[in-house]
């Protein structure tokens, strides 16, 4: 028998408790970025900001690729929350802890090849490198650290306690920005004192997930164990779903990757301009993936307990609010674009040049709001098959229109291309949910 449906206020005022915590985590973090960049703008010469800068952009690819993680426990936790079943929430919680190590462990043995890549793939000045290489060898230890925070935001999210999310991101991201300036400025470690800084920060910020994570699990009266955790046989789902959310993270990365490349081709005003309208377009990310979790969880719970109606809810109340902010985002950024375009850089030329492209980052969250939504509750459905597939086609469809649409539009073919790449996520997604609904009995495909 299906669980009643909440009340439509109450109901909006649960996925608004779902959401907010992960809106305000995510605004967190750009905050560590600025002090990080302040406190080395008072080191001597251009070449610290330089260092970090690489050494974070290295980071940010690396970690990208390993948000899986994230994904694919909160639609495993998600789908047990709704069954109320103790002990596969207990496994799900657990081998997703254990692959998480392994990863962050390999990441460490990788680091000399992954360095040398780095180093291949943006090239810098000598003093710059090396600074690079100093940041990167220390922040590498923390790898383990970071992936099994992605497993924790998962289980808080699909636990539905995003507020726990809030509270570690929130804690990790002082602890960095204070140790930042401590080490920088009081002690004059430079580009170490950086590293280490989020070397700290993101142990600290892993115990207090792990503390967290015991106290919502006593409540819960679950218990995790080793013992079950080591038979191969038992990885097979955790490893198809997160293979699959792999896949697609990989096209997502190489569609921006195109994106950056495709953008250089066209002279560097041009390409510094994308950058600075590329921000706004991923600050679309701090609000419109709140409402995205918030569907993981409720379309998890919904399928794992069988009820269909909430299902339909969950679909309902998390698309509203998720169209409600995209169009909020795009009447901002038609508002004030031309403002943040002037606090990101005072050239008149590049101001200008930017300001061309502005209706496209307009535009753009009311294109992309429903790829974001869609993979909410795929990622609550468990059908990251379907999500992988449907991410190929968007590429190719990418790909496809950069070809037959730079040549005679220039930039403004390469931000066409990238709102195909949007729209074709999407309609991807919706002829999937239309052509087959979910599986209520807890076997839905990954």
């Amino acid at each position: 028998m299906s669980n009643p449906l909440p009340e439509p206020r109450q109901g909006h005022r649960r996925v608004l408790r779902l959401a907010v915590p992960i809106v305000l985590s995510n605004l967190s973090v750009p905050l560590v970025g600025l002090v990080d960049t302040a406190v080395m703008g008072r080191m001597p010469g251009p070449q610290g900001i330089g260092a970090v800068a690489l050494g974070a952009v290295i980071f940010s690819f690396v970690y990208w690729g390993f948000g899986f993680l994230r994904m694919g426990t909160t639609g495993l936790v998600a789908r047990e929350q709704g069954t109320r079943d103790r002990e596969a929430m207990a496994m799900a919680i657990g081998r997703s802890l254990v692959l998480a190590l392994v990863l962050g462990l390999m990441v460490i043995l990788l680091q000399w090849p992954i360095a040398r890549l780095a180093v291949m793939l943006a090239p810098a000045s000598s003093e710059v490198e090396a600074g690079m290489l100093e940041y990167f060898r220390i922040r590498v230890w923390s790898a383990p650290a970071v992936l099994l925070q992605y497993v924790l935001l998962g289980v808080f999210i699909g636990m539905q306690r995003t507020g726990y999310a809030l509270v570690t991101q929130v804690l990790l991201n002082v602890c960095n920005a204070a140790l930042s300036i401590l080490f920088v400025i009081v002690f004059g470690w430079g580009v170490t004192g950086i590293a280490v800084s989020s070397l700290i920060a993101e142990y600290f910020g892993l115990a207090v997930g792990l503390f967290l994570l015991a106290r919502l699990l006593a409540r819960r009266d679950i218990r995790l164990s080793l013992a079950p955790l080591r038979g191969l046989a038992a990885y097979r789902t955790l490893v198809a779903v997160n293979g699959n959310i792999f896949l697609r993270t990989l096209c997502l990365i190489a569609a921006f990757a195109w994106f950056h490349g495709q953008g250089a081709s066209f002279g560097d005003m041009p390409l510094a301009a994308n950058a600075i309208l590329l921000q706004m377009v991923n600050l679309l990310a701090y609000g419109l993936d709140g409402f995205a979790h918030a569907a993981e969880a409720l379309v998890g719970e919904a399928i794992g307990a069988g009820d269909r109606q909430g299902y339909r809810w969950a679909l309902g109340a998390t698309s509203i609010w998720a169209g409600g902010t995209a169009l909020v985002y795009a009447l901002l950024y038609f508002a004030f674009g031309p403002w943040f375009i002037a606090m990101m850089t005072d050239l008149v030329e590049l101001r200008e040049t930017a300001a061309i492209y502005l209706p496209w980052v307009v535009a753009m969250p009311l294109l992309a709001v429903w790829s974001y939504q869609l993979d909410g509750i795929f990622i609550g459905s468990l059908r990251t098959r379907e999500m992988r597939d449907g991410m190929v086609i968007a590429f190719v469809a990418f790909l496809a229109a950069v070809f037959l649409l730079t040549p005679a539009w220039g930039n403004h073919g390469l931000w066409a291309a990238l709102a195909v790449f949007f729209v074709a996520r999407a309609l991807t997604l919706l002829v999937c949910m239309r052509r087959r609904a979910p599986e209520f009995e807890g076997t839905a495909s990954a």
